[in-house]
């Protein structure tokens, strides 16, 4: 990243964000007995993929960083298993999975090209 440039800025980060208020508003529609269940564990592993990026870009060493962007990588891979769990699960429809399941894309992709720039600094 550019010197003087905040994380806030990347697009990896803005993509994650939207990732977020897609699951928000998914589970929104999840039975209530699951508040505390399943939905719950999907919000944690959704909120953990933009606050890992900007975790990582506030560490001081390229190996550093690229430890917080890999635990923000496999909470995205947690985060699509608990939508493949909620698929079977009938609390989503095939519809809604893979909407989810695009945008999932677009972060990890994003994200890996992110990791592979700075694992260039190592």
């Amino acid at each position: 990243m550019e010197k003087g440039k905040s994380y806030t800025e990347l697009n990896t980060w803005k993509e994650s964000r939207i990732l977020v208020k897609l699951i928000y508003e998914l589970v929104s529609e999840f039975p209530k007995e699951e508040l505390y269940g399943i939905s719950s564990q999907i919000k944690r592993s959704a909120i953990s993929v933009p606050s890992n990026i900007a975790e990582g870009i506030g560490r001081f060493t390229p190996k550093d960083s690229l430890r917080f962007f890999y635990i923000s990588r496999g909470s995205l891979y947690e985060l699509e298993t608990q939508l493949y769990l909620s698929f079977d699960l009938k609390f989503i429809s095939k519809e809604q999975l893979d909407n989810i399941l695009k945008q999932i894309t677009v972060v990890n992709k994003l994200l890996s090209g992110f990791m592979n720039h700075y694992k260039k600094k190592l």
